[in-house]
């Protein structure tokens, strides 16, 4: 059983897990402005302002491409692991 994981799949699904909880917390903020989290946002994403059109696209961009960054690095740490695990089974 092949227990390697795909580099690209990771890399889409951690991405799309971001930009989605971004949008998220973009509408919650909007919603309930006395929680408000975009002081964090305008930490973490360079670029990002609240809020215009262009500063929501950056934001999204962003944080897609910090679960590519998250993935490069993982992925081939999880792979060479596995493979050098020494034949024991793996769990699930």
């Amino acid at each position: 059983m092949n227990s390697l994981i795909s580099l690209k799949a990771v890399g889409h699904a951690t991405s799309l897990l971001l930009a989605i909880s971004f949008i998220l917390c973009v509408g919650f903020d909007l919603i309930f402005p006395d929680y408000a989290m975009y002081q964090s946002w305008q930490a973490l994403l360079p670029g990002f302002e609240w809020l215009s059109w262009k500063s929501f696209v950056v934001g999204v961009v962003e944080t897609y491409a910090y679960g590519w960054f998250f993935a490069l690095i993982w992925v081939p740490i999880y792979n060479f692991s596995v493979s050098h695990q020494g034949g024991a089974s793996s769990t699930h």
